[in-house]
């Protein structure tokens, strides 16, 4: 049984160490933390491929357990002007399945504990500085000077991979996109309609959405602009008086976003949004990346967890097909580069589309959404939600797919 050592023990890196297993390997998690990342992160939204990848490796339970429905999505204008009706979720989807709503720490906990039960073990403290491969195996090394050995490597290390670099010295940085994140609940928010809708509200000045929880809180991101990408100290200092500047940045509008703000005392402080231009190498020898090592998307897109749960399931057909897990890095690459590059470039449009500001540049951007979910022409911004993944019918290699 090929041993696999998995290198990131967060959402992606759990999910391909539980695909792997299901496709006859023996993986190892390492994590660079010395701790657990239990209540860790706000929320996040698993896309209905998402879903559908973790059904075909038996996790999506986890998710419909733990998260709530989200059916729809609507989208305003800053004058409240609604945009869109309730855009259903599942329209595109397979097997009509819909968003999920969670809290990123308890999907982390959920996947944490189906691992241990499954026997994967998870050693924390070990941040991989290095790795080799020679005769046919791996050695990664470990800042605290220990090493372990398997047979594969995979790096679900994150945007700041270092297994990236490994494999690639020159690959390329993350790419700041001009914009922060911020999140918050507002509890107990008295919002009409029903709950799940994701609703979507292009400010003048800012980027906002809110999910109603079925307990009645109210789940809120936006993106505040910021050209320069901010040091730590400027995030530090911008965070002393973050909720303040929020409510102002929204006070002009006729939207109920400096409402929301205003009711939520402690909002996250802010952090800058990147996504991952094209990685010219995903693999080397028995090296591999996967999730935002290999090509982070822009929230925006709302497909960031879902693209890595399906790469981790197509990863794991790939070595249980393959003759060598070298060739099965070739055909893991073939299957999903073009796909997750244009999901890439969809968030960076959604997020160009969010910052535009004057009349001209909001009135076509308010036209173009309205009508591409109208007209069901190819444009709908959601055509990432209808794929699916079949565990049981091989991946084509990829001289079958040229």
């Amino acid at each position: 049984m090929a041993r696999a050592l998995v290198i990131g023990a967060g959402i992606a890196g759990t999910v391909t160490a539980i695909a792997l297993q299901k496709a006859g390997l023996d993986p190892v998690l390492y994590e660079a933390y010395d701790r657990t990342a239990d209540g860790i992160g706000n929320f996040v939204n698993i896309a209905p491929n998402g879903i559908d990848a973790l059904d075909s490796i038996d996790l999506g339970h986890l998710v419909r357990k733990y998260g709530f429905d989200t059916p729809a999505i609507a989208f305003y204008a800053h004058t409240g002007r609604a945009l869109t009706g309730d855009v259903r979720t599942d329209r595109l989807a397979a097997d009509g399945q819909i968003i999920q709503t969670i809290r990123r720490s308890d999907l982390y906990v959920a996947l944490r504990d189906e691992a241990a039960g499954r026997g994967i073990p998870i050693e924390y403290g070990k941040r991989i500085v290095d790795a080799t491969g020679a005769g046919g195996a791996v050695r990664a090394v470990f800042a605290d000077e220990t090493h372990a050995e398997g047979d594969l490597l995979v790096g679900a290390d994150g945007l700041r991979s270092r297994v990236r670099r490994v494999i690639d010295p020159a690959a390329p940085v993350p790419r700041y996109l001009g914009v922060l994140n911020a999140f918050g609940c507002a509890k107990g928010f008295p919002a009409e309609g029903p709950p799940g809708v994701i609703r979507m509200f292009f400010g003048r000045n800012s980027f906002f959405s809110y999910t109603k929880h079925p307990n009645g809180d109210l789940w809120w991101f936006a993106n505040p602009p910021c050209p320069s990408e901010p040091d730590s100290a400027q995030l530090r200092a911008l965070g002393q008086d973050w909720h303040r500047y929020l409510i102002d940045l929204f006070a002009g509008d006729r939207t109920p976003a400096a409402d929301i703000i205003r009711a939520t005392p402690d909002p996250a402080p802010p952090s800058p949004t990147y996504d991952l231009p094209r990685v010219p190498h995903w693999h080397r020898g028995r090296l591999v990346v996967i999730g935002d090592a290999a090509h982070a998307v822009s929230p925006t897109a709302g497909q960031g967890c879902s693209v890595a749960m399906e790469d981790a399931v197509v990863l794991a057909k790939c070595l249980r097909d393959a003759p060598s897990a070298e060739k099965a890095f070739v055909t893991y690459e073939s299957v999903r580069r073009k796909r997750v590059e244009d999901i890439v470039a969809q968030g960076k449009y959604n997020n160009e589309g969010n910052m535009r500001r004057g009349p001209v540049g909001r009135f076509l951007r308010n036209y173009f959404l309205a009508r591409a979910f109208r007209n069901g022409d190819g444009s709908d911004p959601t055509w990432m939600s209808s794929h699916h993944i079949d565990w049981h019918t091989p991946e084509p290699a990829e001289e079958t797919r040229r």
